[in-house]
């Protein structure tokens, strides 16, 4: 029988009960049952609310195949946890089912809510007399007293506007609040021998062509795992990917290779409803597995950079755009709205850059 460790966290600035167990399929189909139960990719764990409804509910969903052991209070001292009010809980509850009625996907959904719950408790006030002076106090005195990112920031300030765009009667104006200036980070790339390392690390097929797939076609990792076989056109060529970020549709060219490798895969594992499936039939592959994947071939080929799935994305951009594709046969591949988003792997394509000559080497 499998143990859990349970650990009070802060993630995200709020109270959870972190989850640390060996990895199980079976006792991670549980754990997802949990209502508002979430992966870290960041910590590499499962964590659930920090409440007593929790708590049970993970007991009494795990109970025939793991115990619960309670771990450290990672929680640091002097927190404050104020408690989720029933105005504050309702809300939320509202706010989760409008976003997904309007499509929002389930980490937007989750991210949103997070953040609107946390501005709401700390604010703790009435919803119906929050201001917009709030959100700044908001800003001010927690965000950026405590160092927090400008990613947070932004999130909080998303959710804030979208809750109050469906809440009537507040004294609360939209129109008027305004964003954090916009970072500017560069994508993370690899170089094509490292890639090839990784790529041929394992020797499973299937984790070979799940990672092959991602930097191939420039995947993000969802567009992968929600990928059914029918989506492969081989005689034109083409990944015809459904769904993608923004609910938008596109397609992908795949090479003869690449074809090649889908067609031994497929008859090696024979899946049903996915194209990649876990170890139950007909069972989408999870999103901790992939990681997983990810994380050993890095060990196999003894890369110590913290490497992550959208790097190969990031990658298959650059190395494009260094081949001398052109910038917006690239956008339309990455399925990205804006040409401005594409436009960044220039600064990390490496191919202008070499052919400029330091004046170091003049002296």
């Amino acid at each position: 029988m499998q143990t859990i460790v349970t650990e009070r966290i802060l993630y995200k600035k709020e109270p959870r009960l972190a989850l640390r167990f060996a990895y199980d399929a079976a006792l991670v189909k549980q754990v997802k049952q949990v209502d508002d139960a979430q992966w870290s990719q960041t910590l590499g764990l499962w964590h659930i609310p920090l409440s007593e409804q929790a708590y049970n509910q993970l007991k009494l969903l795990t109970q025939e195949i793991a115990t619960l052991k309670k771990g450290e209070n990672r929680i640091p001292h002097g927190v404050i946890l104020t408690p989720v009010t029933p105005e504050v809980a309702e809300a939320i509850t509202t706010f989760t089912r409008y976003m997904t009625q309007r499509r929002y996907s389930e980490s937007t959904i989750d991210t949103y809510k997070n953040a609107l719950k946390h501005f709401l408790q700390v604010t703790n006030k009435p919803i119906a007399e929050i201001t917009n002076a709030d959100l700044e106090q908001f800003n001010h005195s927690y965000i950026l007293a405590n160092s927090y990112s400008f990613s947070y920031q932004n999130q909080v300030v998303n959710a804030v506007k979208l809750y109050f765009k469906t809440f009537y009667g507040s004294r609360f104006n939209v129109e008027k609040v305004e964003r954090p200036r916009r970072e500017h980070k560069l994508p993370n790339v690899l170089s094509k021998e490292e890639v090839k390392a990784i790529l041929e690390a394992h020797a499973n097929i299937k984790h070979r062509t799940m990672l092959s797939l991602i930097y191939a076609c420039g995947l993000r990792r969802s567009e992968l795992l929600n990928l059914k076989p029918e989506n492969i056109d081989s005689k034109r060529g083409i990944l015809v990917i459904l769904n993608a970020k923004g609910k938008k549709e596109r397609i992908v060219p795949i090479s003869e290779r690449l074809i090649g490798m889908l067609r031994d895969y497929y008859k090696a594992c024979r899946p049903k409803v996915w194209l990649f499936e876990g170890q139950t039939e007909g069972e989408k592959y999870s999103d901790v597995s992939l990681e997983n994947v990810l994380k050993q071939a890095l060990k196999k080929v003894k890369i110590t950079k913290k490497v992550t799935l959208h790097w190969l994305r990031h990658s298959y951009a650059t190395h494009l755009l260094e081949s001398g594709t052109d910038l917006r046969f690239i956008q339309e591949l990455l399925g990205h709205k804006s040409s401005k988003t594409t436009e960044i792997y220039t600064h990390v394509s490496t191919q202008s850059l070499k052919k400029i000559k330091s004046p170091f080497d003049e002296l």
